[in-house]
């Protein structure tokens, strides 16, 4: 009996550290494709996965859990779109030193604000109608599941081929003619869409939310 409960207990363990794997991961691949584009450390990403939990907090309380992730998900991207066209596209040919200060200008932006609203008091995430048990094994299926789909993007579409060109030489891609700003918009769409995912799950499974949220240990 013994042995039986320490072998579930091992599992469970597994489970739960393969799940914030997986969380942690979707929000590490924002990170890396930033980098990979623009080689700038991106120090406001963990703050918009911070904010997609607040904002499932206070659009959960006026709308239903199912109507307001759609709307959680939209306005995250929408944020990340607007750091990127509010504090980087306008430094697109300053020192790299500038882009870095602006980057970290934005994450202390964002997080006093979520101070501001919040208080600084640990804030309670939505139930969404799921077990934490399930969210568990939900976690590495929905990881491997979106992993796979960015890979057919970046190695199968125009934006990702145009993604790949700009890694690889941000100049010459210019002028091969591909739309640097609208590669970068992109690239910020796409990670901030990731982070909110990751967001959803990690907080439905570690509902207590605060402003620091995102400069947690293996975020900054």
């Amino acid at each position: 009996m013994e042995q039986l409960f320490s072998l579930e207990y091992m599992v469970s363990i597994l489970l739960s550290g393969i799940s914030l794997g997986g969380q942690l991961a979707l929000i590490a691949i924002g990170y890396t494709m930033v980098y990979g584009i623009l080689r700038l450390i991106n120090f406001a990403h963990g703050d918009v996965f911070m904010v997609a939990g607040l904002l499932g907090i206070y659009i959960s309380a006026v709308l239903p859990i199912y109507a307001a992730i759609p709307v959680v998900i939209i306005l995250t991207v929408a944020l990340g779109f607007f750091i990127e066209r509010a504090a980087y596209k306008p430094l697109r040919n300053a020192p790299r030193m500038s882009v870095m200060i602006s980057a970290i200008g934005v994450s202390y932006l964002l997080e006093n604000t979520a101070t501001y609203v919040t208080g600084g008091q640990p804030m309670t995430y939505p139930t969404i109608g799921t077990s934490t048990k399930l969210v568990v094994i939900i976690t590495p299926v929905l990881v491997l599941v979106l992993i796979v789909l960015l890979t057919q993007l970046i190695n199968h579409t125009k934006i990702g081929m145009a993604m790949r060109a700009v890694s690889k030489d941000f100049e010459t891609a210019r002028l091969m003619g591909i739309k640097i700003n609208n590669v970068i918009s992109m690239t910020f769409v796409i990670g901030s869409a990731l982070a909110v995912v990751g967001s959803i799950l990690y907080f439905t499974t570690y509902p207590a939310i605060t402003p620091t949220a995102g400069a947690m240990p293996g975020l900054k």
